[in-house]
């Protein structure tokens, strides 16, 4: 065993290709459909949190929730979800810190994601 471990990965990607019953191409496919939307579902979540839109953060970061979920990615999911209740919840108190956590466990993602994407091109 090796004296340092990895970081966690950011995605289940076993899981992930399961879910799709095996098929790489489609989750590459899947995968590359959100890389492409995921920058402007976070600018939704961030201009509903800037303005005070819990209506909005609610259903923001719901879509995001479901999408980010498609690839086992559980740090990301629970920072969309405790978004997603704050926003049902109309309490916004502590939203720019779970965006800022959100953010960055969703980048994690991506970049897992990428490489994912990009192993079967070529």
């Amino acid at each position: 065993e090796s004296a340092q471990a990895a970081p966690a990965a950011a995605l289940d990607l076993e899981s992930a290709i399961s879910r799709v019953g095996g098929d790489r191409d489609l989750l590459a496919e899947i995968a590359g459909l959100f890389l492409d939307n995921c920058p402007e579902m976070l600018e939704e979540i961030r201009n509903a949190v800037a303005a005070g839109d819990s209506r909005q953060l609610e259903l923001s970061a719901h879509a995001l929730k479901g999408s980010v979920a498609n690839f086992s990615a559980d740090a990301a999911v629970e920072a969309a979800l405790e978004l997603e209740q704050m926003g049902r919840e109309a309490d916004l108190g502590d939203a720019q810190q779970r965006f800022r956590d959100l953010e960055e466990r969703i980048e994690r993602a991506m970049v897992e994601l990428k490489a994912f994407s990009e192993e079967g091109v070529g």
